[in-house]
């Protein structure tokens, strides 16, 4: 459970998340959900609330270079996959009713702004949800390692990452019955343990800068203000 009322979040997404049920691609329906309970912590609970996204329902860069494209490349082409799916979330939490900005770590003014930490404090300061994409800009770097940088660079209070379960197991609950799952957990346990919350180079930089993380099922986000909310809390003091 969070225990405080936060001012600012940071929501990492992945990119299957928004493919929901479909093999490859988007959910539009479940692209609506989402953004309702998106424009609900928003508008109603007055959270700023800031969003990286993947693109893996689309292509991922490390599977690319396994196929014979060089890495780099492929992690550029993984880079414009996070921006359509920018583009479909943005689209979708605007017809809600919420402002957005979508901020891209690689210049394409035609689609969005470029990341500016300044204009994105200024977005967020104005209630405008600020949905950031391309990740770090960088190959090498997953979205994992962009939300936690993102999330520090515009001081949000802790991060939220949406999975397909309700918190963090000691193994696959769709795969082992017997999974046991963690209500709250250290960074360095669960390093320890190698669970696997994020990749390595994003843990070691939410570690190193105290940056709290909650993991819980994706569509219960709109619930993380309240006691009902399942998840496990990430402590890294």
């Amino acid at each position: 459970m969070i225990k405080k009322h936060p001012k600012r979040v940071l929501l990492k997404l992945s990119g299957e998340a928004l493919q929901g049920s479909k093999e490859y691609g988007i959910d539009v329906k479940l692209l609506e959900k989402l953004s309702e309970k998106i424009v609900y912590l928003s508008r109603y609970k007055g959270v700023q609330i800031v969003i990286v996204i993947g693109g893996g329902n689309i292509f991922r860069g490390v599977s690319g270079a396994a196929s014979g494209i060089d890495r780099s490349q492929a992690d550029y082409m993984g880079m414009l996959a996070t921006v359509m799916n920018g583009i479909a979330l943005g689209d979708a939490i605007e017809k809600q009713g919420n402002s957005v900005r979508i901020m891209s770590a690689l210049e394409i003014p035609k689609v969005a702004e470029t990341f500016i930490r300044r204009r994105a404090l200024k977005h967020l300061e104005k209630g405008r949800v600020v949905l950031t994409v391309s990740g770090t800009g960088n190959p090498y770097f997953t979205t994992d390692s962009a939300a936690v940088l993102r999330a520090l660079e515009l001081n949000c209070d802790f991060m939220i990452k949406g999975t397909k379960v309700d918190g963090i197991y000691d193994k696959d609950p769709f795969v082992d019955s017997t999974a046991k799952k963690y209500e709250n957990i250290g960074i360095d346990e669960a390093l320890d343990k190698g669970l696997q919350i994020m990749d390595q180079s994003a843990i070691a930089l939410a570690k190193d800068e105290k940056l709290p993380i909650f993991v819980c099922k994706l569509m219960d986000i709109e619930k993380i203000l309240s006691k009902s909310i399942k998840g496990t809390y990430v402590d890294v003091t």
